[in-house]
């Protein structure tokens, strides 16, 4: 089998994760974003969190947040590296990649993508693994707008173009960072929660906000969706999108190492909650 620290410039590695805290999953993000840019190997990871957390946009205020009530309430909070609008890490799967941008091209001579087309091709890819389901996901219009941050609301109440839709209304809702010739892609895809526990924290502004509207698969199939049936229906999407898998498994202990540096930023509350 071959491990992360053997996989060439250019090729695939595929990993599910146990569910760890919020501050781990966000430096082992870092930590593959890391590797892609210094090696030019490229990952999907997938995971979920233990406990369940708020996570906040890398440039997004948290002065509108109740943070008394989230204290009391116990609830774990921590700040991504990339951007975006609050999201609730609960009955859902998270995915993230982590790759060069020469990963992704355009065109029929392959002309070198940015982080729209990797954008476009990343969720592609993932709406695949949803039609495999059963659903019938289409992507937004570009035309529609970016979010806007200073607007209180969970991600999942505004869409921009190139996201996920089920009916209307947003399935997977994701941000990206760019670190040298890499970049860092990370999403929810709900399985079961709407989203509204973020509307429920939202202690300031709360009569401005928008209502949460995500589109759990469990509402949209009818069903009980697993986090393991949801991660082989993305496997095998990645697999046809991006070429051969070289390894399957969980992040290894190099990975954890280097992840180890990066998990101050992420533990600390004034990263978390100063912006």
């Amino acid at each position: 089998m071959t491990t992360i620290s053997e996989a060439a410039p250019g090729s695939w590695t595929f990993l599910v994760d146990p569910s760890h805290p919020g501050w781990h999953n966000m430096a082992v993000d870092a930590a593959l974003l890391e590797l892609a840019d210094r090696t030019g190997a490229a990952f999907v990871r997938l995971y979920q969190w233990d406990p369940f957390c708020l996570s906040f946009g890398r440039h997004e205020s948290t002065g509108r947040f109740d943070r008394a009530r989230i204290r009391a309430l116990g609830i774990d909070c921590v700040r991504r590296p990339t951007g975006g609008r609050a999201v609730w890490h609960a009955r859902e799967l998270t995915y993230s990649v982590a790759a060069p941008l020469r990963a992704f091209t355009v065109g029929a001579k392959g002309e070198l993508g940015g982080l729209r087309v990797a954008y476009y091709q990343i969720h592609h890819m993932l709406a695949r693994a949803l039609r495999t389901l059963g659903a019938n996901p289409e992507l937004a219009p570009r035309s529609d707008n970016p979010q806007d941050l200073r607007t209180p609301g969970p991600c999942f109440s505004a869409r921009a173009g190139g996201e996920i839709l089920i009916g209307g209304r947003k399935t997977v809702g994701s941000a990206q960072v760019k670190q040298g010739n890499a970049l860092l892609q990370h999403g929810s895809v709900l399985l079961q929660d709407d989203q509204s526990m973020v509307e429920e924290l939202d202690g300031i502004g709360r009569e401005d906000a928008e209502p949460a509207s995500g589109a759990p698969l469990e509402r949209v199939l009818g069903r009980s969706v697993a986090f393991d049936e949801v991660a082989l229906a993305i496997r095998e999407a990645a697999r046809a999108s991006f070429g051969p898998v070289l390894r399957e498994g969980q992040v290894e202990p190099a990975v954890q190492e280097i992840a180890a540096r990066h998990a101050p930023r992420f533990r600390s509350p004034d990263w978390t909650w100063e912006r």
